[in-house]
């Protein structure tokens, strides 16, 4: 569970039966770079390794726009959201959209 909400990568739940399809549940965030990142990263370019700042970044990003999400299938009374997915896409230079989405279901725990 995830705040109250169930939110999973796979389209059913064990224990309970999805009784109705309330529609797509989605939440975004756009995050850009910034110069000291850019700094950092250019150093870790040259010795090579991970750019923890943008993994930190990217990280940041994928929990906001997850949590927008369970806001969104709340405002539709969900109690769960299935076959979740993450997209990125690039907005401009130096930018991501980072989308998060899924289907918001209401349930049935099977007895």
């Amino acid at each position: 569970m995830y705040n109250h909400m169930i939110v999973t990568t796979t389209d059913y739940i064990a224990g309970y039966e999805v009784v109705e399809i309330l529609g797509i549940a989605r939440g975004s965030t756009v995050r850009a770079r910034n110069v000291a990142s850019d700094f950092f990263a250019g150093l870790k370019n040259i010795v090579g390794g991970e750019i923890s700042e943008y993994t930190k970044l990217m990280a940041d990003a994928r929990e906001q726009a997850l949590k927008r999400m369970i806001n969104d299938a709340s405002k539709l009374n969900a109690d769960a959201v299935i076959n979740v997915r993450f997209m990125t896409s690039t907005v401009m230079q130096g930018a991501a959209e980072i989308l998060a989405y899924g289907t918001a279901v209401r349930l049935k725990k099977i007895v």
